[in-house]
């Protein structure tokens, strides 16, 4: 009798932000489908509300990092996440736009990938506090492996000035 294949178990990084509707229920929901279609949630940062980055005349979002194990590949995540923002709600008509939700992947394992559609790390994440204060939160150790720095080092040299809040301040 053949045995039946094992997937490993990826480590994946990802961080939910919104600013439309209401905030803590979309992150609420996303975390939901993320356990029911991605895998299981190991660890969950505070929520902190932040101010819009990029494109600034627009409600603060309120962001969360988030660990999940999985046994999809990276650009399954991508795919599944993008799901997850269409049922959601998400709309994608301008850059930097508000959103209900929005789901990035960090780090998937150290992989670095370079590709039409996905990017490993996630390529801005240490130049945005509201992505390295929620994941210092429960990756302070994890190396940035292009970088090779930690993201308490990397939360240290970014020189983002845009407060980050914890929401229960």
């Amino acid at each position: 009798m053949d045995k039946p294949l094992h997937h490993p178990l990826f480590n994946v990084y990802l961080h939910l932000g919104s600013n439309v509707g209401d905030r803590l229920g979309n992150l609420l929901k996303a975390k939901f489908l993320i356990q029911k279609k991605i895998g299981h949630i190991q660890s969950l940062s505070e929520v902190y509300e932040t101010e819009a980055w990029g494109k600034t005349n627009q409600a603060s979002f309120y962001n969360q990092a988030i660990h999940v194990l999985t046994r999809m590949t990276a650009y399954e995540v991508l795919d599944t996440i993008h799901d997850i923002e269409n049922i959601l709600g998400r709309k994608r008509n301008e850059y930097w736009g508000p959103r209900t939700i929005d789901i990035d992947i960090l780090f998937f394992e150290n992989e670095v990938v370079n590709s039409k559609n996905l990017t490993l790390p996630h390529p801005r994440l240490q130049e945005r506090n509201f992505v390295l204060v929620p994941l210092s939160d429960i990756a302070a150790d994890f190396i940035h492996p292009i970088l090779d720095k930690s993201i308490t080092e990397l939360r240290k040299l970014c020189a983002d000035t845009l407060q980050v809040k914890l929401m229960s301040e």
